[in-house]
């Protein structure tokens, strides 16, 4: 076997040749859009590489034929905030074959040791954990969009290399031809018609005050995290601009109370419903066939990505009234075409959000990993704190 890094053309080729490879005959997969995993290492445009850095590389066999790929990276903004500097590994594909695996593996290991790191989470992302986050191990159906989808044996690859797992990762699904529960309903519309509570969507118009009420809301909800980092503002706008096909400002709700932003809800078209027909490709053809099926309303799916409330409003009821406004847009004749929501995704360590998720009578459907690798194979392990504010 061997290892190539990628940094050319023809390396950059193989790299998304292995999940073709792996997944030829898996009718759930959804080929993601090769230009939009390569934004995820270009350092002009992926803003983790202003304090992080990544790597690359292709597994060939003997024959010279791809079998798996890996990449690894460390995010200095938050290697820093864990018991030991822990940096990463992510875009994992393999054959079912320890050896091959072990290798992929050992060689993130040995690269991120050299970047001073101590332990290393896998699968993830060097970015934001809201897309390409997580191993799957329990639904294996088509993933909504940013989910990741794995083979059942990768499980067994990482377990058997040492991982363990760090936390879990739950996907909840709302079939929106049942009702919600009449305790949520009651509650929702009661606080939703509130005077001193207004709801607003996103307008691309006012694009800077969202921007500013978004990271004011981040900041009110997820300072007390253990890992928690203030947003940049430049991450939120590359966010809208980049993500201007997907997002429909009637599905992003920011809450306030009186004019003090207090909550967000952003939920976006499940558009692997359309990628699943261009196979990955965003050509003039793939451009043509996107814009088609996006006329004719092939997507019946949506999913909430980021849900965040204020800690000093998150008794208040007031994630109950979002979804009561949300629930009268996709009752408008335009949106009837969307039957479910799947609401992802929800760490085992913040029950909060699990119950949240449980009061509108979503149902658990699947089940992700985040695992993590110890580089001092004495060290004790140790699982996700679970969040008690």
């Amino acid at each position: 076997m061997q290892l190539i890094e990628v940094n050319n053309k023809k390396s950059r080729q193989l790299f998304h040749e292995v999940p073709r490879i792996i997944y030829r005959n898996d009718p759930n997969w959804v080929q993601p859009l090769s230009g939009m995993v390569e934004r995820i290492f270009n350092p002009s445009i992926n803003k983790a590489f202003k304090n992080g850095n990544a790597i690359r590389w292709v597994l060939l066999n003997d024959m010279g034929n791809p079998i798996g790929r890996i990449a690894a990276f460390v995010n200095r903004n938050t290697a820093y905030t864990y018991e030991q500097p822990t940096g990463g590994c992510g875009f994992f594909e393999c054959i079912n074959n320890h050896e091959a695996a072990n290798l992929l593996f050992q060689t993130a290991v040995y690269w991120n040791k050299s970047q001073g790191m101590e332990a290393m989470d896998g699968p993830i992302n060097f970015g934001e954990n809201y897309v390409n986050w997580g191993l799957l191990v329990d639904g294996f159906v088509q993933q909504g969009y940013g989910m990741p989808y794995n083979p059942p044996y990768y499980e067994k690859l990482f377990r058997n290399f040492g991982f363990e797992v760090y936390f879990e990762q739950y996907c909840y699904h709302l079939d929106y031809t049942v009702p919600f529960p009449e305790r949520f309903w009651k509650i929702a519309e009661w606080i939703a018609k509130k005077p001193q509570y207004n709801f607003r969507h996103f307008d691309y118009k006012e694009t800077e005050k969202f921007v500013h009420d978004f990271c004011a809301i981040y900041d009110a909800a997820w300072s007390y995290h253990e890992h928690y980092k203030p947003l940049d503002p430049n991450d939120i706008r590359d966010f809208i601009n980049s993500s201007k096909a997907i997002l429909d400002p009637e599905m992003i709700w920011f809450a306030y109370h009186e004019e003090t932003p207090i909550a967000l809800f952003v939920m976006i078209p499940d558009i692997n419903q359309i990628l699943k027909k261009i196979n990955g490709k965003l050509n003039i053809v793939g451009i043509l066939k996107f814009l088609y099926y996006k006329r004719i309303k092939v997507i019946n799916r949506t999913r909430i990505i980021i849900m965040g409330i204020d800690t000093n409003y998150q008794r208040s009821g007031i994630e109950s009234a979002i979804f009561w406004h949300q629930e009268q847009i996709m009752k408008k004749k335009s949106h009837h075409h969307y039957n479910e929501l799947e609401l992802s995704w929800a760490g085992d360590f913040n029950p909060k959000i699990i119950s949240i998720y449980e009061a509108t009578g979503a149902k658990k459907a699947k089940t992700h990993y985040t695992m993590r690798y110890l580089f001092d194979r004495t060290k004790l392990f140790k699982r996700a704190p679970i969040i008690c504010s």
